[in-house]
């Protein structure tokens, strides 16, 4: 007996990467690497909160092992169609792996052993190779892929204390890009108090002089060293953005220039 109450939603949702077995079950994902093991997902209940167990069969599992990756694809709730995705990487964060989602159709997927690239079936009826390019082609018409990443959220101290942003050194890099002036928008997101939703509206940020804003996005292209914003709230979210034909970039190890601000007050 290896285990028991184990559950797989579908049975094509099982897949070997690097000699481990990955699966998804009926509410939550699992491993075999000689012991049975619950994967710890940090999107497990944005999954299941939004996918159609009525058409669970038609989930799959595929890998990417160019880049470390698991991916399954599934419905959201509402849909008969699959149109979301969820990926695993099984190397990142010192071996407890980094997870990432998606809106992507797809129905079969071969990953790159005997060929130079993934392959995948769409319900255009045609053939795509993934990890070709920075755009998206699948229709034959050339479009930007929106890529989106989200911080978790931060605080000063315990959270206790408003914080005021005042600088970003931004720290991105636009390798592999093809644009002309490749850009992305950086944005920090502050809430009044923890569970308190985000501030709203948006504001442009970018004026060192300007008042103290909500929330703060700003655009940052190819030589951009540093931004001067101004926000303030208890904790907060950097999210980068892009949606550009030709646009690649890399994530470094961004700098927020952030002091105390007191306890109470309104941003």
């Amino acid at each position: 007996m290896l285990g028991d109450n184990i559950s797989i939603i579908g049975k094509n949702a099982a897949v070997i990467a690097s000699g481990v077995v990955y699966w998804m079950g009926v509410d939550k994902f699992y491993k075999y690497d000689g012991r049975l093991q619950t994967l710890r997902c940090d999107l497990r209940q944005y999954i299941y909160q939004d996918i159609n167990l009525s058409q669970a069969e038609q989930v799959f599992a595929g890998t990417n092992e160019g880049f470390n990756e698991v991916w399954w694809f599934y419905c959201a709730s509402g849909s008969t169609e699959i149109d979301r995705y969820v990926t695993f990487n099984y190397f990142e964060n010192n071996g407890e792996g980094v997870w990432s989602y998606g809106t992507l159709g797809r129905t079969a997927w071969l990953d790159s052993g005997l060929r130079d690239f993934p392959v995948a079936a769409t319900y255009n009826y045609n053939l795509v190779n993934h990890e070709q390019g920075v755009d998206n082609n699948e229709t034959g018409t050339t479009l930007p892929i929106n890529a989106i990443i989200s911080s978790a959220e931060f605080d000063i101290d315990d959270g206790d204390h408003f914080g005021f942003v005042w600088r970003m050194l931004p720290d991105i890099t636009f390798r592999g890009s093809e644009a002309a002036s490749p850009a992305v928008t950086m944005t920090l997101i502050p809430m009044q108090n923890s569970g308190s939703g985000y501030n709203d509206p948006i504001s442009l940020g970018g004026n060192p002089d300007a008042t103290v804003v909500r929330t703060s996005t700003t655009v940052i292209e190819q030589f951009t060293g540093q931004v001067y914003v101004r926000v303030r709230g208890r904790q907060m979210i950097l999210q980068v953005e892009s949606n550009q034909i030709g646009c690649a970039w890399q994530l470094g190890s961004p700098r927020i220039d952030i002091k105390q601000d007191g306890r109470r007050g309104n941003s």
